[in-house]
C-alpha cells in the first residue's frame, strides 16, 4: 500500500466511501417489505428504517467542519468510514426493528461526516486547476450509486436476503480504511476558537426536525401534530441558529463564505438544482406509474438513463470547462435542462417509453455539466484552511435543497388533486409537479450568471512534478 501515490490513494477511498454512502441511501426502499414481515412489524414502521438514517445524515452535517479542521480530515473519515462500516455489519446482523433502526442511525451519523470532510480532503488534495479532471470521479458516487441501488436492492433481496444489502459494504469500507491508513496523508487545519455549543444545539436539531417534516409531511400530511411541530420548531431554530452563527466569533458554520460571489452563486445553484433533480425524480414515476399504468419496476427503470447522462457529463466538464468558463458552461447547460424538464410535462410524451429514456438521459448530460461545473467553480477561490467549513455549509444547502425539491413537489400533485374521474389517477397534477421542477431549474439560471467567466488557472510555477504525474493518471 506505500507504493501508491498520496493524491491516487485519496482518489480511491474517497470514491469507495462515496459509493457506500450514495448506494446507501437507496438499497433498502426495495426491501422495507420484506424487513417488515421478517420481524412482524407493518411496513409504516419499517419506513423509519430510512427516514432514521436520513435524520441522522442531517444531524451530522453542522459537526462534520469544524471536527475535520480541529482533528484533521484524515482522522475523522476514515474514522467515520470505519464506524459506517460497522454499522453496517450490526444492521445486517441485526434480529428486530429497533436493532436495526438504532444501526442505520448511527450509520447516518457516520455518513453526514463522510460527504463533507470527504470533499474537503479532496479538494485541499488537489488545486483548483486540478479538479476539473476530479469530476469524473465525483459523478461515480453521486450519479451511478443512488441509481444501482434499488435494483440491486432487489436483486440481492430476491436471490439472497436483504442482510446482504449491508454486508456488502463491509470489504469494500475495511479495504478503504486499510488503505486509507497507509496511503493518505493528515491534513490538520485547526480551529481558531473553542467549540460553538451554542451554534450546535441550535444548528443539529434545526436541521434533524426539517429533515424529519420535509420526509413525513407529504405521507402524513403538513397539519399532522408530529409533521407541524417539527417544521415551525426545526424553523425557529434555523432562523435562531443563523443569527448566533453571523454574530458568533468562532461560528460552528462560516456563513461569511457566502460573501464570496462564486462560492454563494454556487450554494444557492446546488440548492436549486438539487431541488429541481430531486423533485423531477420523484414525481415521474409517480406519473409514469400511478397516471400511465406502468409497473414499478418500468417506473424505477424509466429513469436509470438519467445516470448515464450523468456518467457522460463528466467527460464533457472535462473537456469544455477549460475553454468555456464556468458562467458559459453552466447557463447554456441549465437552459437546456429547463426544457428537457418542461418537455417531460407534455402530454403524450411521458406515454413513450423511447421519449422518456431519451429526455432523461438528456436531462443527466445537461443537468450534470451544470452541476459538476458549479461544484468545480463555486470553491475555486476558497482557501484550503477554510474548505472544510464551505464543505460543510455547501452540502447541508444541497441537502436541504433535495428534500425541499420532494416536499414541494408532493405538495403540488396534493393540492392539484390525485385522483381523476372514477377514481384513476389524472396526470394533470404530477405534470404541474414536473413545470415547477423545471421552474426551480430556470431560477437557477439566473445565479449561473454570477459565476466566475474564467475557469481556474494553474499556478504560474509549478515545481510539483509528482502531482502532475499523479493528476495526469486520472
Amino acid at each position: 500500500m506505500r507504493g501508491i501515490p498520496t493524491r491516487i490513494a485519496v482518489v480511491i477511498v474517497y470514491t469507495a466511501a462515496m459509493c457506500m454512502n450514495g448506494l446507501d441511501s437507496t438499497i433498502v426502499n426495495p426491501a422495507l417489505l420484506t424487513i417488515a414481515r421478517d420481524f412482524g412489524e407493518p411496513v409504516s414502521a419499517a419506513n423509519t428504517v430510512e427516514v432514521a438514517f436520513l435524520v441522522a445524515l442531517a444531524v451530522a452535517l453542522p459537526v462534520a467542519g469544524w471536527l475535520g479542521d480541529r482533528f484533521g480530515t484524515k482522522k475523522v473519515f476514515l474514522g467515520a468510514l470505519a464506524v459506517f462500516t460497522a454499522a453496517s455489519a450490526a444492521c445486517g446482523l441485526a434480529q428486530d426493528l429497533p436493532a436495526l433502526v438504532l444501526a442505520r442511525v448511527v450509520q447516518g451519523i457516520a455518513g453526514g461526516l463522510l460527504t463533507p470532510v470527504g470533499m474537503a480532503l479532496l479538494f485541499r488534495t488537489f488545486a483548483p486547476h486540478e479538479r476539473v479532471k476530479l469530476s469524473k470521479v465525483l459523478i461515480v458516487p453521486t450519479a451511478l450509486m443512488p441509481a444501482l441501488g434499488p435494483p440491486l436492492g432487489g436483486f440481492l433481496t430476491e436471490h439472497l436476503s436483504w442482510h446482504w444489502l449491508f454486508f456488502v459494504n463491509v470489504p469494500i469500507g475495511t479495504a478503504a480504511v486499510l488503505l486509507g491508513l497507509f496511503g493518505v496523508r493528515e491534513q490538520v487545519e485547526g480551529t481558531d476558537g473553542p467549540f460553538d455549543a451554542t451554534g450546535f444545539v441550535l444548528a443539529t436539531p434545526a436541521l434533524g426536525l426539517l429533515t424529519y417534516a420535509l420526509g413525513f409531511g407529504p405521507a402524513h400530511g403538513w397539519t399532522s401534530p408530529a409533521v407541524a411541530v417539527s417544521g415551525l420548531l426545526g424553523l425557529v431554530l434555523l432562523g435562531a441558529a443563523v443569527l448566533h452563527l453571523l454574530r458568533a466569533g468562532s461560528p460552528l458554520l462560516e456563513l461569511t463564505l457566502l460573501r464570496d460571489r462564486a462560492f454563494a452563486s454556487a450554494t444557492v445553484l446546488a440548492f436549486l438544482t438539487s431541488a429541481g433533480l430531486m423533485g423531477v425524480l420523484f414525481a415521474f414515476p409517480l406519473l409514469h406509474q400511478a397516471a400511465l399504468g406502468a409497473s414499478a419496476m418500468d417506473a424505477g427503470l424509466s429513469v436509470f438513463p438519467e445516470a448515464v447522462g450523468l456518467m457522460l457529463a463528466s467527460q464533457a466538464v472535462d473537456r469544455l470547462l477549460p475553454k468555456l468558463g464556468p458562467r458559459l458552461l453552466a447557463a447554456p447547460a441549465l437552459v437546456l435542462a429547463t426544457a428537457v424538464f418542461a418537455t417531460l410535462a407534455v402530454p403524450g410524451v411521458a406515454e413513450n417509453a423511447w421519449a422518456v429514456r431519451a429526455l432523461m438521459f438528456c436531462i443527466g448530460l445537461v443537468l450534470g455539466t451544470a452541476v459538476l461545473t458549479v461544484q468545480i467553480a463555486g470553491f475555486a477561490d476558497v482557501p484550503p484552511p477554510a474548505m472544510g467549513q464551505a464543505m460543510g455549509l455547501f452540502t447541508i444547502v444541497r441537502t436541504l435543497g433535495g428534500a425541499l425539491g420532494i416536499a414541494a413537489v408532493a405538495a403540488v400533485i396534493a393540492a392539484a388533486g390525485e385522483s381523476g374521474p372514477h377514481g384513476a389517477a389524472a396526470p394533470g397534477p404530477y405534470r404541474a409537479a414536473i413545470l415547477t421542477t423545471a421552474g426551480l431549474v430556470a431560477l437557477g439560471t439566473l445565479w449561473a450568471l454570477h459565476l466566475p467567466r474564467e475557469a481556474p488557472a494553474p499556478p504560474p510555477f509549478d515545481d510539483e512534478p509528482e502531482a502532475r504525474q499523479e493528476s495526469a493518471a486520472l
